[in-house]
């Protein structure tokens, strides 16, 4: 039998002699993620949902209420034909398991704004939400509608400063709503520039949309194809502004703001110590105040770096992330590769540990060892007690 990771590199190379080595320009611009509004499926298969939370509205259909919710088709074998990104808000027409023809259309969103979704049925009320301190009044030339917005810390005056203007839920008695599963109240804290078409009192259901923020739209996806794509996965570099994930799971919330930067805590739910990262300002956020992240969610988006993936999601996740990626731009050119020989590689990559407390081994600290020694000689400690 000839070495596996010969077998895999010539798997890989061959087809390599396919791919350009100069980069693809897509239509002139670099293609920003053409703000897309739904998801249409090309070939027929089921449904699978990965990552996913999700309330059922008024009209029977599934709100996605998660952050990172992945959706795949499968075909009749079993494999992965397609895979999407759904974000938070998006409408779902057919449900995990359900089959769907190709060409069929399977979810909907509104790719301008990005809604405030209720999780429990109730009465709004508005906290903080004072005209001309926190919030202004506008109306729609066209449709003589009036809207609330949430002005910016910015636009406010020095009484409106420390105001958080938030939407919360209560029941018919005028007492706090519980998100379901939680003790916490349900009440939604609305960030500068969103737009709230409710009034105050009016009564909601679940996966109802309570407010709207106005999204840019889609940012500059990095389209280097070709090589010189799969060479940057295969080498781990860290993208040049990366997503920004969440370091430990809990409750969002922002602390002080300083010049140019926001600071981000996210504070357990078991009563830890909470995380803080300073984001800059113009980092364009996917999470609410008082909102619930898990560790590894998308804070901000943006190309996501393997290390951040490994650290905060584990090895699975990274091996997928780059057999993924890297299929990606094979599949670009039509080339069909089978996943084992990227997997090959991607051990190879994450073969080597970098011990950082050596207890009672015989490894020094800061020494870069194969990491099935690493896992023998834990298991023998454990054996003998110590």
């Amino acid at each position: 039998g000839e070495a596996i990771g010969v077998i895999a590199a010539q798997s890989i190379g061959e087809p390599g002699t396919q791919l350009t080595m100069r980069t693809f320009h897509i239509g002139g611009a670099a293609s920003r993620a053409a703000a897309e509004s739904s998801i249409q499926v090309k070939n027929k298969g089921s449904i699978k949902l990965s990552n996913v939370k999700s309330v059922v509205n008024s009209s029977g259909k599934l709100v996605i209420t998660s952050r990172n919710t992945e959706l795949k088709l499968i075909d009749e074998f079993g494999r992965t034909k397609e895979s999407y990104k759904v974000p938070y808000g998006a409408v779902l027409a057919k449900g995990d398991g359900e089959q769907v023809a190709g060409g069929e259309t399977v979810a909907n969103w509104d790719p301008h704004t990005m809604p405030v979704i209720t999780e429990v049925s109730g009465f709004v009320r508005f906290t903080d939400m004072i005209d001309g301190q926190t919030i202004t009044r506008q109306t729609d030339e066209l449709t003589g509608l009036s809207s609330l917005v949430v002005l910016d810390s910015a636009e406010r005056t020095a009484g409106g400063k420390d105001l958080r203007p938030a939407l919360k839920i209560v029941d018919a008695q005028g007492n706090d709503v519980l998100i379901p599963g939680t003790d916490m109240p349900a009440q939604y804290f609305l960030p500068g520039k969103a737009i709230v078409q409710l009034e105050d009192g009016v009564q909601i259901s679940s996966g109802d949309t309570l407010a709207r923020i106005p999204q840019e739209s889609g940012g500059t996806k990095d389209i280097t194809g070709g090589l010189p794509r799969v060479a940057d996965l295969f080498e781990a570099r860290r993208p040049k502004e990366p997503a920004i994930l969440a370091e430990i799971s809990g409750i969002v919330s922002f602390g002080k703001e300083t010049k140019g930067k926001r600071r981000l805590v996210i504070t357990p739910v078991d009563g830890s110590d909470p995380y803080e990262e300073m984001i800059p300002k113009w980092r364009q956020l996917n999470v609410f105040e008082g909102e619930r992240v898990e560790r590894g969610d998308v804070i901000s988006d943006g190309p996501e770096a393997p290390h951040d993936i490994l650290r905060l999601r584990g090895v699975h996740a990274v091996t997928r992330y780059i057999v993924n990626e890297v299929q990606d731009v094979y599949r670009l050119q039509g080339v069909k590769i089978n996943d084992k020989h990227i997997e090959v590689i991607v051990r190879q990559m994450l073969r080597k540990a970098t011990i950082v407390n050596a207890g009672s081994s015989d490894f020094l600290e800061g020494e870069q060892v194969e990491y099935s020694r690493v896992k023998i000689a834990n298991r023998e400690l454990e054996a003998n007690g110590k």
